[in-house]
C-alpha cells in the first residue's frame, strides 16, 4: 500500500485461527523504498487488519523484529500508523540479493494477538558505478594482430536490477573498440598499433546504470605499446568454484587458481592478485601472489554471508593481464543454539483462570539452516502449563489445570529449545509467572468452638478470651475483621454483656457478671474478610462464670433481732443429747462456698448446750439440773467454706421451764443481751413516748368506749419461719442444701386470748422453706381474758421431730 508517493501499493492479509486460543495470526505486506525519511508513514495497520485503533494503547500494541535488535519502524498508538524509526539501507541489509524483506511481528495483548508483517525494501538508485582502480595500466605489443582481445575488470554498482550497470562507453579512438558480453569487458584491437607513431594511448571508459536519474563512473586506461611479447596470461578456468564450512580456521586453503603465459623468461612470469572485492570479503580471503593459492584470512559465518564472488587477476612480467571469476560457497554448520524470546506474557494470572487460558507467546529463532534450524520446545518442570505450537516458530503458553494461589503463588517455568543439528544444540529460558489472588477462601477459625472462664464480680472491660481466624487469601482478601452476631442473653442484647475487638479478636466483658443470676451463656462471633464480595464464618464462644464467695450465710431461723421476739422452752427434765432447737441458714453461693458450719461462740452456761457442726441442731450436753439458770442465751456463728470465709451470727433465747407460768417476765430476756448501743435507742424511745403520752391516753380512752380492746399476745411470733426470710435466688446444690430436716413446732398461747394465732412449721420438700400456716381460734374457745389481765399463761413445750 502506498503512502506519500514512495511505497508500492501491494498488501495482503491472511488471518488464521487456532482452536480456542486467544491468538489471531495474520500476514500483512508493505513495499517501501530504501532510504525513506524517518517518521514516514508506511501504512495504517489498524485499518488494514480491521483492528480498533482506540484499543492500541490499552492492549500495549508493539512491533518486534526477527534477527536484529534494530527497530526500523514503530507504531503510532493514537492513529494506528506504522512509521519508520531508523534508516533503512537495502544494500546494507541484503547486499546484492534480488529480494530484501524485513520481518516484523505485531503483538497485541488482552487478548493476545500476533500478526506477521513483511516489509519489502525496494532499491533506489543511490549508488554510482565504480571501478576498482582509477587507472588501468595495459601493455600491448605493436605486433598484435587486428581483432585481438584484451580483458579488463568491469565496474561494480551496489544497486540491483535497473539501477545496476546497464552499459559501457569507450571514448572514441583510432585503435580500439569495446566488447561487453555478460559483464565481461574486453578491448578489441580494431587497427594495428604503430609504436613509431604513438607509443602510448589514454582511453576513457564510462560505466552507466539504468536508474533515474542516471549515474555513471569512469576509469582511464593507459596503453603502452611494446616491441615484443604478444602473449597474455591465460587461466585454466574462466570460473573457479569452491566451498568450505563456516567457522573454518584461519589459513585454511580455499582454492588454487592457475594461469599460464606462452612467453618465455621474464615475460612468462605470472603474478596473481584479487580484482574487485566486496566490503565483506576484503578481510576474509588472501591470495599468494606467486602460486595463486587462496586462503582464509578471517572468520566466515554462514548466517552473515553464505557466498562470496570475486575476480582474480593474472599479470605477466610486462603487464599483460587476464581475469577469472572465483565463487566461494559457505556451508552451514550447527553453530547457533536456538534463541527463545518471550514476545508477550499476561502476568499475574488470576487463580480462577480456567484450563486452556493463554498466558504468553513464545518465539524461538535458530539462525542456522535446514535441519539445523528445526527446533523442538518443551517445559522441563511438572507445572500446570504447556506449550502449543501456533504458527511458524511461535508457541503459545497455556494453562493445563486449575491454579490455586494459596498452594503455589509463583511459578518459574523453564522452557527448553533443542535443534535437530548434529550435534544438537539447546538453550533454555525461565519465565516467572505470579498467580493473582481471588477471594475464594472464607476465614477459618483455629478452633471449632471457644470457651472462656471468668470469676463473678469481674471488672467491666476485662479480657475473657481471644478468638483467631486465618484467611489464606492475600492482602485485603485475607484481612480478617471480627464482630458479634446479634442475640440475647437473659433477655438483654448480647452486646451489653461482651464486646470483641474487630482487629485482634479479643473478647472483653462489658459488665460485671453475677454467678447467682446466671452461670454461663453463649455468643456467636463472626470473622469476615475484606474481599469483594466478602466471605465469612462463625464460631460459638461459651462463657462460664465461676462462683466467688461474695454472699454471707443468711440465717432463716431464729429470725433476726428486731423482726420478732422468739424463744424456745426447754423442759426441766430434758436429758443429755436432747434436741432443743435448730439454727437454719442458707448461702446463695454454690459449691464449697455454700458449705456451712455452725459454732456456739457465746453462751450463758458453756457446758450445757452444743450445736452440730454441719446440721445446726442444738442439743443438751448433759441433763438439766435445778441449779441451771432458767434463762439461757446462746450466740451462734454460721460460717461458709469460702476463701476467705464469710459468717453471720444469731442469738438463741432458751427458757428452762415446763410452762410459761413459771416465767416472771419473759420479755426481760431480750434486754439482757443488748449491747451498749441499745441504751441510747431506749432513751430516744422514752422521750418519744413521753411526748405523745397524753395523746396516746386520749386515744386509749376513746377506743375503750368504742369497743373492747383485744389482748396483746405474749410475744410477737412463734417459731414459724416466714417465707420472706428465704432469699429469692436460693437454690439447693446437688441435693445437699442447708435445710435438710422437717420440723413441726406447736405453740400454745394464753388461755385468755379471744383471737390467737396457732402457728407451726413443717417442710414441704427438702430444698425450700414452707410459708406460714395459721389456725385461728374462735372467741368461744377462751374465757373473757381482759377481765382478768393476770391470768396465767401456758405455753406448750415445742415438739421437735
Amino acid at each position: 500500500m502506498g503512502d506519500k508517493g514512495f511505497s508500492v501499493p501491494r498488501w495482503t492479509v491472511v488471518v488464521l485461527f487456532f482452536g480456542t486460543l486467544n491468538l489471531v495470526f495474520g500476514d500483512l505486506s508493505y513495499s517501501i523504498p530504501e532510504e525513506i525519511k524517518r517518521g514516514s508513514v508506511i501504512g495504517n495497520i489498524a485499518k488494514d487488519l480491521g483492528l480498533n485503533r482506540g484499543t492500541f494503547s490499552s492492549r500495549q500494541a508493539r512491533v518486534d523484529f526477527d534477527g536484529t535488535r534494530k527497530r526500523y519502524c514503530d507504531i503510532n498508538l493514537s492513529t494506528g500508523d506504522l512509521i519508520t524509526s531508523d534508516r533503512i539501507d537495502r544494500e546494507n541489509l541484503c547486499g546484492n540479493k534480488p529480494s530484501c524483506v524485513i520481518k516484523v511481528d505485531l503483538v497485541l495483548e488482552n487478548p493476545l494477538e500476533l500478526h506477521r508483517i513483511s516489509l519489502h525494501v525496494q532499491d533506489v538508485n543511490d549508488n554510482s558505478p565504480q571501478f576498482n582502480e582509477n587507472l588501468i595500466e595495459m601493455e600491448i605489443r605493436e605486433s598484435a594482430e587486428k581483432g585481438s582481445r584484451f580483458s579488463m575488470e568491469e565496474a561494480h554498482d551496489a544497486d540491483i536490477g535497473q539501477n545496476a550497470i546497464q552499459r559501457y562507453n569507450l571514448q572514441k579512438n583510432d585503435n580500439f573498440i569495446l566488447s561487453v558480453d555478460n559483464n565481461k569487458v574486453e578491448l578489441v584491437l580494431e587497427n594495428k598499433l604503430d609504436r613509431e607513431k604513438k607509443n602510448e594511448l589514454n582511453l576513457l571508459l564510462t560505466a552507466l546504470d539504468g536508474g533515474s536519474p542516471q549515474r555513471s563512473g569512469t576509469v582511464v586506461i593507459h596503453v603502452t605499446v611494446l616491441d615484443a611479447n604478444d602473449n597474455a596470461p591465460v587461466f585454466s578456468q574462466d570460473v573457479y568454484k569452491a566451498s568450505l564450512p563456516e567457522n573454518s580456521p584461519v589459513d585454511t586453503v580455499v582454492i588454487h587458481v592457475s594461469a599460464t603465459d606462452a612467453d618465455e623468461g621474464v615475460n612468462g612470469d605470472v603474478s596473481y592478485d584479487f580484482g574487485h572485492m566486496s566490503d565483506d570479503a576484503v578481510n576474509v580471503f588472501s591470495i599468494d601472489h606467486k602460486t595463486g593459492e587462496i586462503k582464509l584470512s578471517g572468520v566466515i559465518d554462514f548466517e552473515e554471508t553464505s557466498s562470496y564472488e570475486t575476480k582474480v587477476k593474472a599479470k605477466d612480467g610486462l603487464g599483460l593481464t587476464s581475469y577469472a571469476k572465483v565463487i566461494i560457497d559457505v556451508t552451514d554448520v550447527n553453530d547457533n543454539a536456538p534463541v527463545i524470546q518471550l514476545k508477550s506474557v499476561s502476568n499475574p494470572i488470576p487463580e480462577n483462570a480456567p484450563p486452556g487460558t493463554e498466558v504468553g507467546i513464545i518465539n524461538v529463532q535458530d539462525r542456522d539452516s535446514e535441519n539445523n534450524r528445526q527446533v523442538r520446545c518443551s517445559i522441563q518442570q511438572n507445572v500446570p502449563f504447556k506449550l502449543v505450537a501456533s504458527i511458524k516458530n511461535y508457541y503459545s503458553l497455556v494453562t493445563t489445570g486449575h491454579l490455586d494461589r494459596e498452594v503455589v503463588s509463583d511459578y518459574n517455568i523453564t522452557i527448553r529449545a533443542t535443534d535437530e543439528g548434529s550435534p544438537p544444540l539447546s538453550s533454555s529460558k525461565t519465565v516467572h509467572l505470579s498467580v493473582a489472588d481471588i477471594n475464594d477462601n472464607p476465614p477459618e477459625f483455629e478452633e471449632q468452638s471457644y470457651s472462656a472462664y471468668v470469676s463473678e464480680n469481674n471488672k467491666p472491660g476485662s479480657a475473657l478470651c481471644s478468638v483467631s481466624a486465618r484467611d489464606p487469601d492475600w492482602r485485603q482478601n485475607g484481612t480478617v475483621i471480627y464482630s458479634l452476631l446479634g442475640g440475647e442473653v437473659n433477655g438483654a442484647p448480647v452486646s451489653s454483656y461482651v464486646s470483641v475487638n474487630g482487629d485482634t479478636g479479643l473478647i472483653h466483658a462489658v459488665r460485671s457478671f453475677d454467678y447467682e443470676q446466671f452461670r454461663s451463656f453463649k455468643v456467636q462471633v463472626m470473622a469476615r474478610d475484606n474481599g469483594s464480595p466478602p466471605l465469612s464464618s462463625n464460631v460459638s464462644v461459651s462463657v462460664f462464670i465461676s462462683d466467688v464467695n461474695d454472699n454471707s450465710p443468711q440465717i432463716l431461723y431464729p429470725a433476726p433481732e428486731g423482726n420478732s421476739f422468739m424463744t424456745e422452752l426447754v423442759p426441766k427434765g430434758a436429758h443429755g443429747g436432747s434436741l432443743v432447737s435448730k439454727v437454719i441458714a442458707v448461702d446463695a453461693d454454690s459449691g464449697q462456698n455454700a458449705w456451712l458450719s455452725y459454732e456456739i461462740v457465746k453462751s450463758t452456761d458453756p457446758g450445757l448446750f452444743s450445736i452440730g457442726v454441719h446440721s445446726g441442731e442444738i442439743r443438751t450436753q448433759r441433763d438439766i439440773s435445778e441449779s441451771d439458770s432458767m434463762k439461757q442465751n446462746l450466740v451462734v456463728s454460721v460460717k461458709d467454706n469460702g476463701q476467705p470465709s464469710l459468717s453471720a451470727t444469731c442469738s438463741m433465747y432458751l427458757l428452762i421451764s415446763d410452762n410459761l407460768a413459771e416465767v416472771p417476765e419473759l420479755k426481760d430476756i431480750s434486754y439482757e443481751e443488748k449491747n451498749s448501743k441499745l441504751t441510747s435507742y431506749l432513751i430516744i424511745a422514752l422521750v418519744s413516748v413521753s411526748t405523745f403520752f397524753l395523746t396516746f391516753i386520749i386515744i386509749i380512752l376513746g377506743v375503750r368506749f368504742c369497743r373492747r380492746r383485744k389482748p396483746r399476745l405474749l410475744f410477737d411470733g412463734a417459731v414459724a419461719i416466714p417465707s420472706a426470710y428465704l432469699p429469692p435466688n436460693y437454690a439447693d446444690v446437688d441435693g445437699t442444701g442447708t435445710l435438710r430436716s422437717a420440723y413441726n413446732y406447736d405453740a400454745y398461747l394464753t388461755t385468755g386470748s379471744q383471737t390467737s394465732d396457732f402457728k407451726f412449721v413443717s417442710s414441704y420438700n427438702d430444698n425450700t422453706l414452707p410459708a406460714d400456716q395459721t389456725l385461728r381460734k374462735s372467741p368461744s374457745d377462751f374465757a373473757d381474758p381482759f377481765e382478768d389481765f393476770e391470768a396465767s399463761a401456758e405455753v406448750g413445750i415445742s415438739n421437735l421431730s
